[in-house]
């Protein structure tokens, strides 16, 4: 069973997963497993450093002493990293719709993007998700006039 950590009423709550589908095992890439890794040494670095302050919630994502992230303040963090990055500050909620438009251009099939996504409807990856960019519209149109027998490029 997976969980995870809501702020509701003012107090951090550990929640199931919203659906069966989050719980199905996806692999993960090796960007991920990288930063996966150095998050546990740091994690043991910390415990190291802290002793008895340390707690061992078992979970990936700790603060320095192995309690619970707040939400809240992981959001902060975002920002903060986003700033550091020198990119686009957005939302975490918004690197969902970053992943999918990027499946969506790497012309992922719809049934996989929601398996990665971990939509539970196949109508919520299609009508929220697949955002798609002028330049693929003009290549869909371009290979519709192409099958109607048009060969000019514009």
């Amino acid at each position: 069973m997976l969980w995870q950590v809501q702020r509701v009423g003012g107090k951090l709550l550990r929640r199931r997963v919203k659906t069966a589908s989050s719980e199905a095992p996806l692999p993960i890439i090796g960007l991920l497993d990288a930063a996966l890794r150095e998050q546990h040494e740091q994690q043991q670095r910390w415990r190291h450093q802290f002793g008895n302050a340390w707690h061992d919630t078992g979970r990936v994502v700790t603060t320095r002493f192995g309690q619970t992230v707040d939400p809240r303040n992981f959001s902060r963090a975002f920002t903060a990293w986003c700033h550091t990055a020198g990119v686009p500050v957005i939302t975490v909620h918004a690197t969902r719709h970053t992943c999918a438009s990027l499946l969506v251009a790497l012309d992922v099939h719809p049934r996989m993007a929601m398996a990665i996504l971990r939509h539970s409807q196949i109508a919520m990856t299609m009508n929220i998700y697949s955002e798609v960019s002028s330049k693929e519209t003009r290549e869909a149109l371009h290979r519709l006039g192409k099958t109607l027998g048009d060969d000019a490029r514009q």
